[in-house]
């Protein structure tokens, strides 16, 4: 930790753990430091990055106003999967923000994370650690596949939430919600004690949102091509190709039939938060099995399953 501390401090990146997915760390007031991130990734340097805090109180050193909606949700919600978009302070973080004058923030509630945070006493500027758009990392040993035995990587075993957190932009004077994940908006919504529309349900308003992390149409894949489908046509479709299948994963909640045994096939959890904590490590299992397509059973249609539904929607789009 200490060595990882340094790193940081030195401008350096790091690899850690967090309760959503692997980090891919750099001294936030850092903007050269910053840059190393938008490089190693292959990552727009418009697309702007989480600034990772130990508390609370260092809100005030990014943030140039916090409204009382969203300390209402921090004060619920942190440490956890929350991000908040806040107005940027002047002259802080401008290359984390992507150049926006908003900026967004979380507490982390893992402990590894919490330590380095500590340890290094700054926030740390962190997306997922992989290469832009790809499928995000959930064990260290991820990490180490996108980046090599060069980076260090803070193991804190796989990731218990298992997708990124929740975005709310609290700059316009309510909170939208711009990426679910695993709080629910009516879990949002009771936090802050104002409805939590979606970027979507706004649609036609003149006010921009402004750009956050995971949120292109595209993101999230893996290198096989990703369809959704209903169980009835995954079951269709497999008794078409009989033995002939190949090359094909199925991760569905119903019982399929399968014939052949090339047909990789992993059972999707019926909880969405068990779900949620598997995905993307069973899609990075796909891909090293060499299968060049994935079918995905859909998802139930309640509000528990809305961050896993965009995760894949978005690997879909891909």
């Amino acid at each position: 930790m200490a060595e990882a501390a340094r790193v940081i401090r030195a401008g350096g990146l790091v690899g850690f753990a967090t309760e959503t997915v692997y980090g891919l760390g750099a001294d936030a007031s850092s903007d050269r430091a910053v840059a190393g991130i938008f490089a190693a990734k292959g990552r727009p340097s418009n697309h702007p990055l989480i600034v990772h805090v130990a508390d609370p109180a260092q809100v005030a050193d990014y943030a140039a106003s916090v409204p009382p909606f969203a300390a209402r949700l921090m004060k619920a919600l942190w440490p956890g999967p929350l991000t908040v978009i806040l107005p940027r302070k002047f002259g802080v973080a401008a290359a984390a923000a992507g150049g926006q004058d908003s900026i967004g923030l979380r507490c982390p509630a893992h402990p590894v994370a919490q330590a380095l945070l500590r340890a290094c006493a700054t926030g740390v500027a962190a997306p997922s650690a992989n290469r832009f758009g790809r499928v995000s990392p959930t064990t260290a040993q991820h990490v180490a596949q996108e980046f090599g035995d060069g980076l260090l990587v803070l193991d804190g075993g796989p990731c218990e939430v298992g997708i990124e957190s929740s975005i709310v932009d609290c700059t316009r004077g309510r909170p939208v919600l711009l990426r679910p994940g695993v709080f629910t908006r009516a879990q949002l919504e009771a936090a802050c004690g104002e409805p939590v529309p979606t970027e979507d349900e706004l649609a036609g308003e003149d006010v921009a949102a402004p750009r956050a992390s995971g949120t292109l149409e595209s993101h999230y894949a893996p290198n096989a091509k990703v369809r959704l489908m209903d169980a009835a046509a995954i079951q269709a479709a497999l008794e078409l190709l009989g033995e002939d299948a190949a090359h094909i994963a199925v991760y569905a909640r119903s019982i399929v039939r399968i014939r052949s045994a090339q047909v990789v096939y992993r059972r999707m959890p019926d909880d969405a938060m068990a779900t949620a904590q598997q995905l993307f490590a069973v899609l990075r299992g796909f891909d090293a099995q060499a299968v060049k397509l994935i079918w995905i059973e859909h998802l139930p249609p309640d509000a528990a399953w809305d961050g896993v539904r965009d995760r894949l929607e978005r690997a879909a789009a891909g």
